[in-house]
Order: structure tokens, then C-alpha cells, then sequence
């Protein structure tokens, strides 16, 4: 799997923290070299690339906003000429928002959660899109999107419009792998449960795994470490009959 990896060039968004970190740092040990979106914490990006670097891997940081297509195309253009052609791209940036019920919430936050999650995600795939495709002169690749747990379960009393979002990507991902399916990209989704990242502290909810666990099957939270396996393997060769896939990676809840 390694030999056939080797040189091709991966974006994680919003991979200097999380789930994006764990498959950044995953990737480049199985050949990637790796570009580590972050929006505003250098310091956390510029870390996971030393990690990488100091394994003898390959890897850069850039800064966009994902939710602004101007970044976004400087972004792709950076990597374009500091890397080469990009190979895959793992759709991991995200946010999420303070626990409330829907008629609590403001259109201001519904509008940051769909621009970021969803926008964001839809901009990047268009981008990879164009320069994996075999119609566009691509060699093809590999697109993963993060979706949520959430996404099935909806998240009532606390995050809907998160959940709602997540549900789009799931519906982008199916209609994106049909697309693009004849013309070399594969296009799947990873849905996490219940797992020990800072996001949860950013919803104003540090202790939710913990609070919550109680409820999966396997009555314990996931590490991004854990999800970050099936990430990369659905961007590598083994899984090259694998398109449009939703994968649940939450214990089983």
C-alpha cells in the first residue's frame, strides 16, 4: 500500500487539531505527503507538521478559511506549486456551537455552521475535483468526507443545526461518488461518534463523552486515533472497489 501512495500529495482540513491531526500524521506514515489546513492556529498546524517531518515524512501547513472560496483557491494554488497534483483530500474541517434547541438558535449560527461544514467541504471537493478527475486531465484519487454519528441521530436539545449540516454531507458524499465514479475518484464518508477531541469543549460541552458513553455499546468514547485508521484506508489502494460509502466509526451507537 505504501509503494502506491508514495509522492501523492493529501489536503486535511482543519488538520491541526482532532481527528484531522491523527490522519494527517497516518497518512504521511503510509507515504502521503500531506498539506495541514488550519483557519487560525499555526502553532497546533505547525506541530503536526514537524511530527510528520521528524518521521522522515513530507508535509506543509496552509491557512484558509474553507468557507471563503478566495482562500480556498489560493489554498489549492499553494499546494499546487509547493507539493504538486493532489492525489486526495480529507473534508475534516468543522465546527460545531454552544448546546441549544432550534428555537434558541440565530440565523447567524446557522448560517456559520452551513457555511463552514458544508460550504466549506462542497468548495474543497470542487477544487480536488477539478484536478483528480481523468476528465480534467486528473490521475484520479480519493475524496473523504467527515460526517457525524449526529447526522443519523439528530442531536435534539443540543446541536441540530450541526446534525443537519452533518446530513448534508452525507447526502454530498452519495451524489459527489456518483459523479466523479467513472472518471477515477472515489468519494466516502467517515461518520464519528462519541470521541475525545477539543470540539466538544469548543460546543461549551468538555465532558460530553464522558457524559455520554454510557450509551454506546462499548461503553467507552472513541480516539481520533481510531477514526483516523478508516480515514486513511479509504484513501489508499486497499480500498479501490470502495465509493459512496457512509462509515460508522462510534462503537456501535
Amino acid at each position: 500500500m505504501t509503494d502506491k501512495v508514495k509522492g501523492r500529495v493529501l489536503l486535511v482540513t482543519g488538520g491541526g487539531r482532532g481527528i484531522g491531526a491523527a490522519s494527517a500524521r497516518l497518512a504521511a506514515r503510509q507515504g502521503w505527503a500531506v498539506a495541514v489546513n488550519y483557519t487560525a492556529n499555526s502553532l497546533a498546524a505547525d506541530e503536526v507538521v514537524r511530527a510528520i517531518r521528524a518521521e522522515g515524512g513530507q508535509a506543509m501547513s496552509v491557512r484558509a478559511d474553507v468557507a471563503d472560496e478566495a482562500q480556498v483557491l489560493a489554498m489549492f494554488a499553494h499546494i499546487d506549486a509547493k507539493l504538486g497534483p493532489l492525489g486526495g483530500l480529507v473534508n475534516n474541517a468543522g465546527v460545531v456551537d454552544v448546546t441549544a434547541r432550534v428555537d434558541e438558535m440565530s440565523v447567524a449560527r446557522w448560517r456559520r455552521m452551513f457555511d463552514v461544514n458544508v460550504i466549506g467541504s462542497m468548495l474543497c471537493a470542487r477544487e480536488a475535483v477539478r484536478r483528480m478527475s481523468t476528465k480534467h486531465g486528473g490521475a484520479g484519487g480519493s475524496i473523504v468526507n467527515l460526517s457525524s454519528a449526529a447526522s443519523r441521530l439528530g442531536s435534539p436539545g443540543q446541536y441540530v443545526d450541526y446534525a443537519a449540516a452533518k446530513g448534508a454531507i452525507d447526502a454530498f458524499t452519495i451524489g459527489l461518488a456518483k459523479e466523479v465514479a467513472a472518471e477515477g475518484i472515489r468519494v466516502n464518508a467517515v461518520r464519528p461518534g462519541l470521541i475525545e477531541t477539543d470540539i466538544h469543549a469548543s460546543g461549551g460541552l468538555p465532558d460530553r463523552v464522558r457524559d455520554l458513553q454510557h450509551q454506546v455499546p462499548m461503553q467507552r468514547g472513541g480516539q481520533a486515533d481510531e477514526v483516523a485508521q478508516a480515514i486513511v484506508w479509504l484513501l489508499s489502494g486497499a480500498a479501490s472497489y470502495t465509493t459512496m460509502s457512509l462509515i460508522d466509526v462510534s462503537g456501535g451507537r
